[in-house]
């Protein structure tokens, strides 16, 4: 996948627009299903998964459809 949270769906822009996304890889625990998940997530990312919680967040990302599945 390409340079795009996949929370929030900010992306990394080209030319003399700033993105302001600050991209990283980063492992949650899903303890619903008892793993480890790896997802590209911005800083505003990381935010909404402290308010809303991992769960909620990847579920409001599929239905947005900014993720097929996880």
């Amino acid at each position: 996948m390409s340079k795009i949270c996949q929370i929030t769906g900010k992306m990394s822009m080209v030319g003399n627009h700033v993105s302001h996304s600050n991209l990283f890889t980063k492992r949650f625990y899903l303890p619903e299903e008892n793993r480890w998940i790896t997802i590209k997530v911005s800083a505003a990312g990381m935010r909404v998964i402290n308010k809303k919680g991992l769960k909620a967040a990847l579920d409001e990302a599929v239905e947005k459809g900014i993720i097929a599945g996880y």
